[in-house]
C-alpha cells in the first residue's frame, strides 16, 4: 500500500506541473498619478467623486482605471496605457477611462488572455472612498466581464505628507492576473 501512495503523489504532482505549464498566467502590475485641480471633476472607478477637486489629465483622468489598464497591458506584454492611447491623440481628450479598460481587454483578448482578478489601491487624504467602492466594482466588473467578487480596491491616505497629504494629487496601485484563455 506505502507503494502505491507514493505512485498517486507522483502521478498527481506531474499533472499539477503540466497544468501549470498549459495554463499560462502572468501578473501586471500597475501605477498612475494625476495631479488634481480645484472645480475639477473627480472621476475614480468610473464614478464621480463629490469633491472640491479633481483629477487633471487628457481623458477623464480616472487614476484608478489608468492603473488598471497599465496592470493589464503589462501583464500580456503589450507596452502601457500611453503607447496605446496618447495624451497626444485627440480621440481620447475627453474620454471615459472605462472605455479605455474595454479596449485593454480587447487586447488581451487578441493575445488569448483573459483576467482573472484586480487588486487595486488608491492614496488619497481625501474624499473618504469606502462608500464609493461597491459603485466602482459595478462600473468595472462591467468594463471587464469580471464578477464582483474579483475586484479588489482599497483606499489610504498619506499620513498628511508630501503632494498627496497636501490634496495636490492622487495615486492609484493595482495588480492583475490574466491567464491563456
Amino acid at each position: 500500500m506505502p507503494h502505491r501512495l507514493g505512485y498517486q503523489i507522483a502521478y498527481t504532482g506531474c499533472i499539477l506541473l503540466y497544468i501549470i505549464r498549459v495554463m499560462k498566467i502572468k501578473v501586471g502590475f500597475g501605477f498612475d498619478v494625476h495631479q488634481m485641480k480645484e472645480g475639477h471633476p473627480f472621476i475614480v472607478g468610473g464614478v464621480q467623486l463629490e469633491h472640491h477637486a479633481g483629477a487633471f489629465g487628457h481623458s477623464d483622468a480616472d487614476v484608478l482605471v489608468h492603473a488598471i489598464c497599465d496592470a493589464i497591458l503589462g501583464a500580456a506584454n503589450l507596452e502601457d496605457i500611453g503607447y496605446h492611447f496618447p495624451n497626444t491623440d485627440m480621440r481620447w481628450k475627453g474620454i471615459s477611462s472605462l472605455l479605455l479598460l474595454k479596449e485593454c481587454m480587447a487586447l488581451i483578448a487578441a493575445k488569448g488572455y483573459t483576467l482573472g482578478n484586480i487588486d487595486a489601491m488608491l492614496c488619497l487624504e481625501a474624499p473618504k472612498i469606502k462608500p464609493y467602492i461597491p459603485q466602482m466594482k459595478v462600473k468595472l466588473a462591467e468594463a471587464t466581464g469580471l464578477d464582483i467578487d474579483d475586484i479588489s480596491i482599497k483606499a489610504t491616505t498619506n499620513e498628511t505628507m508630501g503632494f498627496i497629504g497636501r490634496q495636490e494629487g492622487v495615486v492609484a496601485y493595482a495588480v492583475c492576473l490574466i491567464e491563456r484563455a
